[in-house]
């Protein structure tokens, strides 16, 4: 199971939510590039960053941050947040960015999936994002009345390879992902599962390799010391040498 380090940028700054609210916004680290730096040394080979108000502007807002993250590491980075056409998409992928996270845009546009999935395939993530069970979007600040798991096998349909899950209410809370939901979502849609919220100690990196997940997003828990990203990393490359 992949682990991938979570960056999200407000204002140019590495800052956490709590439960994707906005105003619970506080700063974790004095530098993303640095952060990153440190999360490369760890021994992570992706890097997960969303541009925080990028998903509420429905635009990129922070990609100088997101720039000098990429230019400052050898990291492998997806991003999120405000990737609503596909202009977004091509200036992304072609300056370096390994893969983008459609997230509102599977909800509201599908052409935008269809049509990024048939030109860059894997490279293109689908991120469902969950309030009980039904999918949110427009920075989580509005709820549909789609079920996540009809969503995801849409997704399917449209060639997604990878989806990234959260549970809103588990994120940035440290109270463990919902693992019955990713469970559902694993055994329902043949993607790529990459959890995402909610993780707060190695037991849950081992729940959710117990799951059979392609991988899991670790956040707040690496920026309190509650989760260590070495013993991550070690303990699911241990698991997959033991396959």
């Amino acid at each position: 199971m992949l682990i991938l380090p979570a960056i999200d940028i407000k204002d140019g700054e590495c800052v956490r939510l709590v439960k994707g609210d906005y105003a619970t916004a506080h700063k974790v680290a004095e530098s993303a590039v640095g952060t990153a730096g440190a999360f490369e040394a760890a021994g992570a080979k992706w890097l997960h960053i969303v541009d925080l108000n990028g998903a509420k502007a429905a635009k990129p807002v922070n990609t100088e941050t997101i720039f000098n993250i990429l230019h400052g590491c050898s990291l492998r980075i997806e991003v999120g947040g405000g990737i609503r056409n596909m202009e977004t998409v091509d200036f992304y992928l072609s300056n370096g960015i390994s893969r983008v996270i459609l997230g509102s845009s599977a909800l509201n546009d599908p052409r935008l999936v269809k049509e990024s999935v048939q030109k860059y395939g894997n490279r293109i993530a689908v991120g469902i994002d969950a309030l009980n069970g039904k999918v949110a979007a427009q920075g989580w600040t509005e709820t549909s009345s789609v079920d996540y798991l009809e969503l995801a096998k849409r997704m399917e349909q449209y060639g997604v390879k990878h989806i990234i899950f959260t549970d809103i209410s588990r994120d940035g809370t440290l109270t463990g992902p919902n693992l019955e939901m990713l469970d559902h979502l694993n055994r329902a849609a043949s993607c790529n599962i990459i959890a995402s919220g909610g993780v707060s100690n190695l037991k849950d990196i081992a729940n959710l390799l117990d799951l059979d997940l392609y991988g899991a997003i670790c956040g707040k828990a690496l920026y309190t010391g509650a989760l260590e990203l070495g013993a991550a990393i070690k303990l699911c490359e241990g698991a997959e040498l033991n396959e």
